[in-house]
């Protein structure tokens, strides 16, 4: 183990789009963790669009980082020493550190997960964050139910392509969003979605709602914003559920342009729009994540993977996901486990 340790610092805050100017890697003293902490060497490392966020000074539902001061992400990591932190070491964990090869944490903020139950990197994923946002954004806010037609934009992303299938799952008819031919023949094929729409080579969506979806939209699961969701507005039927999770489509810009207004729509269709934050349902967490691992173990519900090879390129996963550049979850692998911390 090395007496050194890589981390990412906030170098400055961007103006619109983030560049590789955004990021410092910095080389530091390995971390000592104090009474009640642990000392965790990053394995998996997740990178997602709400960062964007923490990089500008306003306030947000997440705070803001400093200039200077280490980036943090959920990461996956392995106990490499505890000092009372109630771990052994070799004890895969997760928790919120900072994007670097090691990192300390108190005892109390990690959580041990199962290797044998799934591949570790998937408690950043589908039985983590994204796939809990899916699961109580789709069951507790759009409640699609068997026959309604199920939007959901983003839908080759670590959360709505969860999303779209637990919808499935519930008996709807599901539309999915995403930026590649490549991505559509994803939802389609793997995933089980009734039609995908590649939004960059359609020139109108609302026309291609009406191929997909001719009876109109009962639940949207807005991911992205702007003209995708102008178009699903007015396409809604009455009583329909709207779960708005993120607005990725604004997350850079400068300004926040004017698009048509569609609160009318709301009027006419009575439909209810809600926006949610995952960690609102943090006491129901650990009964999520056990059906979600159900429906994956049963193959009822599929993920994929981008996985970034080495810390270094981190901020080029973080930025890929500005371009759609993954499929699923987007993760930097750091290190592979100790061999010996499995008794191998």
């Amino acid at each position: 183990m090395s007496d050194t340790n890589r981390v990412f610092l906030l170098a400055e805050r961007p103006d619109g789009r983030p560049d590789e100017d955004t990021f410092e890697l910095a080389e530091r003293d390995l971390p000592t963790p104090g009474p009640g902490e642990a000392l965790v060497r990053t394995l998996y490392l997740s990178v997602d669009p709400y960062m964007r966020g923490r990089m500008d000074a306003r306030e947000s539902y997440a705070d803001p980082w400093g200039v200077g001061d280490p980036m943090e992400a959920a990461v996956v990591g392995e106990v490499v020493e505890s000092n009372g932190a109630g771990l052994e070491a070799g004890t895969v964990v997760t928790g919120e550190l900072e994007w670097a090869d090691y990192a300390t944490a108190p005892g109390t903020e990690l959580y041990p997960i199962d290797p044998e139950l799934a591949p570790i990197s998937t408690a950043l994923g589908v039985l983590g964050m994204p796939g809990r946002t899916a699961y109580f954004g789709t069951k507790e806010i759009a409640q699609p139910t068997a026959g309604d037609t199920f939007v959901v934009s983003g839908a080759a992303g670590a959360v709505g392509s969860v999303a779209g299938q637990i919808a499935g799952l519930q008996g709807a008819d599901v539309v999915g969003f995403a930026g590649s031919d490549e991505k559509v023949q994803f939802l389609e094929d793997e995933l089980g979605f009734d039609a995908g729409i590649n939004y960059k080579t359609t020139d109108d969506y609302g026309a291609a709602l009406d191929e997909a979806a001719p009876g109109g939209v009962d639940a949207y699961f807005d991911n992205v914003g702007g003209p995708i969701t102008d178009a699903v507005f007015t396409r809604l039927n009455v009583d329909a559920r709207v779960a708005v999770c993120g607005q990725i489509s604004q997350y850079n810009a400068t300004e926040l342009p004017t698009g048509p207004r569609k609160l009318a729509t709301l009027v006419e269709t009575r439909a209810t729009v809600e926006g949610f934050l995952v960690g609102d349902y943090q006491p129901r967490f650990e009964a999520a994540t056990r059906q979600l691992g159900e429906w994956v173990q049963r193959g009822q519900v599929q993920y994929r993977e981008t996985v970034t090879e080495g810390l270094e390129n981190a901020p080029d996963a973080f930025l890929g996901l500005f371009e759609g550049e993954n499929i699923g979850k987007q993760l930097v692998k750091v290190a592979e486990r100790d061999v010996r911390s499995r008794g191998l």
